[in-house]
Parts: C-alpha cells; sequence; structure tokens
C-alpha cells in the first residue's frame, strides 16, 4: 500500500480536496487502484449537525454516513463508492480510545494523546485503506489522505504527530507528503509572494514533515522566478514545485497536474508499476475540460433557497446542474436568490434588494428550489415557484421544493388559501403534504424518495425547453413511474 498525504497551509479552502481528487484520479487513470480518506480535526462525530455555512452542504455516502463534501469531489472524480470510515474526525477517534478504555483494553494503563491516539489515528488509516471501493472488489493500492485545516492549528496537531510516526513504519518508498500553499498577489505591489509558503513550509517541517511536492495556489499562472525562489528557500527540486492557478473548471487541474510532470515523479518516488504518459482515461478527461471551455450556449438557472451566501451550500445541487448542462453542450450559469428576498416584508424593508431578486427570477430559463427545513423563506419560495407555473418556466422542486410546489398548487389551482405541510402548520385543515408517522424514517424517507425521483425524470429536462406547461409535465412525469 502506498499513502499520500495531503496537507495545507497558510489559509483554509484553499483547495486540498481539489488536489487530492486529482492526483488520485491520475493515478487511477494509469491503471492503478485508488481509494481516499478525509481528516477532519473538528471535535463532531460526522457532519450531520452542521449549518451549511460552518462547512458547506453534507455528503451522504451510501452506508448512509454524512460526511464533508470533499468526499463527494473524491467519489465524482475517481468513480468509487466511500463508507462512512473514509471520514476521520477527532470526535470519532476520541470515541473509540475511551470506548476501548472503558472496556479495560489498555489494561490499566494511563491513557494518552501518544501513543494511544496516534496509534489509533494510524490503525484506522491502515484498516480503511484496505477496503475495496471499486466495482471490482479488489483491495486498493494507493491511499489519498486528505488531512483538513492548516499547519499550526491546535486541533490538528494529533493527526500531524500520528503521521510523522507513520511515515517511518509505512517506509519512505511508500509515503509521499504533498503541502499545498498559497501564493498570494497583493493589488498594490502585483508581485507575487513566496514568504507565506516558506513560513509553512518551515512550520512543517518542524512537526516533522517534510514535503516530497509543493503545490503552489495562486489566481494567476506563476512565474518562473517565483518557483525558483520557492525551491531554494523551501529545500526541493524544481520539479517538485507545482503550480495551480484558478481555472475555468475543477476538471481542468488534472490536466495542469499531469502537464508538470506529476506523473513521472511519482513513478520515481514511490516506485510505481506505471508508464510516464497518461492513459486513455485522462486524455479522454482533458477532452472534457476542453469541451466545457468551448461551451457557447448559456443556460441560466436560478436557485431560489436559504443559504446562499456560500455556493457550498447547495455543492450536490450545483454539480448536477452542471453535469447535466456539460451533458447537452451548454454553459451553466447558476443564478444564487436568496428566497427571503422575493417576499414583501422585504420590499417593504429593502426595495432595491427586493427588485433585484426578482429581476434576476424573471431572467431565468429555469428555476430551482432545493431542500431546506424551517418555514423562514417558505413564502418566498412559493412566490418563486408560482411564478414558474404560471409563467410556464421550467422547474425542479427537491425535497422541500417539491413539497412547496404541492402547497402552491393546493393554494392557488384548488383553492384551499390555507393548504400546509404539517412541519410548518400542524393544525391546517388541509395538510396536502403530512410527516409519515407509520414510517421509523418519518419525512426523511419521502424526501429521499422525492429527491432520487426528482433528479431521475426532470434534472435533464429542466436544461432543455419544456414544450408542455407545469401540470403537463406533471402528468408526463406520473406516467413515467406508471
Amino acid at each position: 500500500m502506498k499513502y499520500i498525504l495531503v496537507t495545507g497551509g497558510v489559509i483554509s479552502g484553499i483547495g486540498k480536496g481539489i488536489i487530492a481528487s486529482s492526483i488520485g484520479t491520475i493515478l487511477k487513470s494509469c491503471g492503478l487502484r485508488v481509494t481516499a480518506i478525509k481528516i477532519d480535526p473538528y471535535i463532531n462525530i460526522d457532519a450531520g449537525t452542521f449549518s451549511p455555512y460552518e462547512h458547506g452542504e453534507v455528503f451522504v455516502l451510501n452506508d448512509g454516513g454524512e460526511v464533508d463534501l470533499d468526499l463527494g469531489n473524491y467519489e465524482r472524480f475517481l468513480d468509487i463508492n466511500l463508507y462512512k470510515d473514509n471520514n476521520i474526525t477527532t470526535g470519532k477517534i476520541y470515541q473509540h480510545v475511551i470506548n476501548k478504555e472503558r472496556h479495560g483494553d489498555y489494561l490499566g494503563k494511563t491513557v494518552q494523546v501518544v501513543p494511544h491516539i496516534t496509534d489509533a489515528v494510524q490503525e484506522w488509516v491502515m484498516n480503511q485503506a484496505k477496503v475495496p471501493v471499486d466495482d471490482d472488489r479488489k483491495e486498493p493500492q494507493i491511499c489519498v489522505i486528505e488531512l483538513g485545516g492548516t499547519i499550526g492549528d491546535i486541533e490538528g496537531m494529533p493527526f500531524i504527530e500520528a503521521f510523522r510516526q507513520f511515515q517511518f513504519k509505512a517506509k519512505k518508498e511508500n509515503f509521499c507528503n504533498i503541502h499545498v500553499s498559497l501564493v498570494p498577489q497583493p493589488n498594490a505591489t502585483g508581485e507575487q509572494k513566496t514568504k507565506p509558503t516558506q513560513n509553512s513550509v518551515r512550520a512543517l517541517r518542524g512537526l516533522g514533515l517534510s514535503p516530497d511536492l509543493i503545490v503552489c495556489r495562486s489566481a494567476k499562472p506563476i512565474e518562473m522566478a517565483v518557483k525558483e525562489k520557492i525551491s531554494m528557500f523551501c529545500h526541493v527540486e524544481p520539479e517538485q514545485v507545482i503550480f495551480v492557478h484558478d481555472v475555468s473548471s475543477t476538471y481542468r487541474v488534472p490536466i495542469l497536474l499531469e502537464e508538470q510532470g506529476i506523473i513521472k515523479y511519482f513513478k520515481q518516488r514511490l516506485n510505481l508499476p506505471i508508464d510516464d504518459h497518461p492513459s486513455e482515461l485522462l486524455m479522454r478527461w482533458k477532452k472534457m475540460a476542453d469541451r466545457y471551455e468551448r461551451l457557447l450556449k448559456v443556460c441560466s438557472i436560478a436557485l431560489v433557497g436559504k443559504y446562499t451566501k456560500l455556493s457550498d451550500c447547495y455543492a450536490s445541487v450545483f454539480k448536477a446542474l452542471e453535469h447535466s448542462a456539460l451533458a447537452i453542450n451548454h454553459k451553466l450559469d447558476l443564478m444564487y436568490i436568496d428566497s427571503t428576498e422575493l417576499e414583501r416584508s422585504t420590499e417593504a424593508e429593502n426595495s432595491v434588494k427586493y427588485h433585484q431578486a426578482w429581476h434576476k427570477l424573471c431572467k431565468a430559463d429555469g428555476i430551482l428550489v432545493p431542500g431546506g427545513f424551517g418555514i423562514r423563506g417558505t413564502e418566498g419560495k412559493l412566490q418563486a415557484i408560482s411564478w414558474a407555473r404560471t409563467k410556464k418556466k421550467p422547474f425542479l422542486g427537491v425535497c422541500l421544493g417539491m413539497q412547496l410546489a404541492v402547497v402552491e398548487f393546493a393554494r392557488n389551482c384548488l383553492n384551499w388559501e390555507d393548504a400546509n405541510s404539517t412541519e410548518f402548520d400542524p393544525d391546517t385543515k388541509n395538510p396536502v403534504v403530512q410527516v409519515m408517522k407509520h414510517l421509523p424514517f418519518q419525512n426523511g424517507l419521502m424526501s429521499v424518495l422525492w429527491f432520487n425521483l426528482s433528479w431521475q425524470l426532470s434534472t435533464m429536462q429542466l436544461l432543455t425547453h419544456f414544450a408542455v406547461g407545469w401540470e403537463g409535465e406533471l402528468e408526463k412525469m406520473e406516467k413515467s413511474v406508471g
């Protein structure tokens, strides 16, 4: 088993997940079986209780695990199925160690961060790396491990120490560390600065890990002089400094890495039985990335939700629409609209926001109302749904969005003015959406059913022109599912 540890410096959210996914994609294109593990240093057991503004949308795995959205990137890029144990958190590790201590497994010894927590991390990684994630059910050959947060974070220290020890346990030819850092370019000078990367690498070395590759993130392509400076001050060869600037699509990143000789480096560093040249899989990937950049036709979709300040809150919706648009050779223009800004109360408080929101909604080619919880913003969503129905705009409701479509239809077409969901009004006389109390999953199952049905039948249709009205589309859907 070969292990590739991806760490980050300077700032969080620098793109470690995309870098880790891209490295896995490149190695898989070389014919290797790849798995991935994400380490999140927070004390929560999993991501299920987070606000979307904390870490973005929760990604739900096939086994029901609620995990960080980076695991969604791994599954999409690598075409694999991961499990909840592929996401390690501080909470999981401490819970595991405490349970062993209560069971008496440590035979009365004092339980400490070193060696008990660090040993637990290493054992978890080694065991989970062997779990098959491909359809052929064969054991992986490469495990890409992403360590969340940045070097120097106090909560990440036990994991850094665990991998400092692990590099000797795994042996040098089986362990590789990739450090992702930021190269900022202040507007005042326009010069690309290397000092943050130098300090980050120095901090990493001080903790016992030395980077094999330094991946430098920047807004614009980095000059050769900057590469040579980082090489000199960070004690690595120039070919061990990789640049990844902002690109039009994340699917361009594996191509950027491959063009800078990363396949040849991994072949030598980890003694891998692969060719120096990319396979047909990576060539197809390059064609897809090229096609994405050549798209001329634009399809604008209005996403009407409550958590629109952070795009990662609706990552799954964005990815599904992006893939659908690419499949029919359109470029996606996704407009985020805060549903509360469509409500009459906003017009009285801030008429500019109100009219701007409605302007975006009116010019959209299609409207999507995603899932959500709580009554806040539901009236705005109902307004958007009513607009889509009366103006015959393509519409897709997911989870709560589909339930509110039922409420809107009942109120405005059946004249049931008090029609509502029991989630919002338990005493409504017309409960058109009800909690299914006789099922153990209650409304969660209902949401899952609507989610799967609506994506399978409507995602592709949403991005094409509907020849029939909203009611006709429902009739079509009814026939499709019998």
